[in-house]
């Protein structure tokens, strides 16, 4: 144990403090406060709020995170991120005394600094993902801190590193769950992306290596829906939009939302909403003009 760390009633504790200079504010974020503990079996914080962002590796040991309502098994290599004016609580197991190592910071472009590495306020947890090579920058940061190496370009060079390591490996878990993701995941992102490209259920089924007919009942039972009717919406919500917003001909509408001509999309549309596409396009005109008197 570092003969730096000072014991309180539920931790020991070894914390620095940084001043960020005018450089540092001028920029998206900057690092506030660095450090490491070691929890004793009585460790509980909060419930309570942070002023800054709070960005916690797991180095050991096992307990809950909570915050928004939810709640996080905490364990080796997970981290968690504690958002600044939102209520945290966070606890080791007794048996399993947490230690931790932290960096604090701000700035308006924290939020997307974490988003780089997979957190947000909505998910604020990411399991077993630190590596050594991660925390041996945070152990090289807070070695440099205790060598006098607080100088505040100093400090932005490891608080970078820091998150250009964790955002690799975020991009990495990001490529495995775009590889596992569900073959039914992957039909409804392809229709909506290629919905305007004249495709077919049977292309979107053989596109996910699945059955037409079995690729069409589990479709309907996730979305509620049939893939037609799903590829039917996108082309009519697209429609509305063209027909509304912009001096498009109907035949350049028709086109542009995957219909071979404009008798197949008038047919379509009217179905759908029950007016023809020149009655919708008027009745929105009139709607402008009654709201703008």
């Amino acid at each position: 144990m570092s003969n730096r760390m000072r014991e309180d009633s539920h931790e020991y504790l070894e914390i620095n403090l940084f001043t960020p200079s005018p450089y540092e504010k001028s920029g998206a974020a900057w690092p506030i406060r660095l450090g490491h503990n070691r929890a004793k079996p009585n460790y509980h914080i909060g419930p309570r709020t942070s002023p800054y962002y709070y960005l916690i590796f797991v180095l050991d040991g096992a307990g809950t995170f909570q915050q928004n309502g939810q709640a996080y098994r905490l364990g080796k290599n997970d981290m968690f991120c504690l958002f600044p004016q939102v209520i945290h609580e966070y606890y080791t197991d007794p048996e399993a005394p947490l230690r931790k190592i932290f960096i604090a910071f701000d700035g308006k472009g924290a939020p997307r600094l974490l988003e780089r590495i997979g957190l947000s306020q909505r998910h604020p947890h990411a399991a077993g993902m630190l590596t050594p090579e991660a925390v041996g920058l945070m152990w090289d940061f807070l070695d440099s801190v205790r060598g006098g190496g607080d100088s505040d370009l100093g400090r932005l060079v490891f608080f970078h590193q820091i998150f250009d390591r964790l955002s690799a490996i975020a991009a990495d878990a990001a490529m495995d769950d775009t590889l596992n993701i569900s073959w039914l995941q992957q039909g409804y992102e392809y229709m909506e992306i290629h919905y305007a490209e004249g495709i077919t259920v049977e292309k979107v089924s053989a596109h996910v290596g699945v059955d037409r007919t079995h690729f069409t009942k589990q479709f309907r039972r996730t979305y509620g829906l049939t893939p037609i009717a799903f590829l039917q919406e996108l082309k009519m919500r697209e429609a509305q939009l063209l027909l509304t917003q912009t001096a498009c001909t109907l035949s350049e509408i028709a086109h542009s939302v995957g219909y071979p001509d404009l008798f197949s999309f008038s047919k379509a549309f009217k179905k759908r909403l029950g007016t023809a596409p020149t009655q919708y396009r008027l009745q929105a005109q009139h709607e402008l003009i009654r709201e703008g008197n």
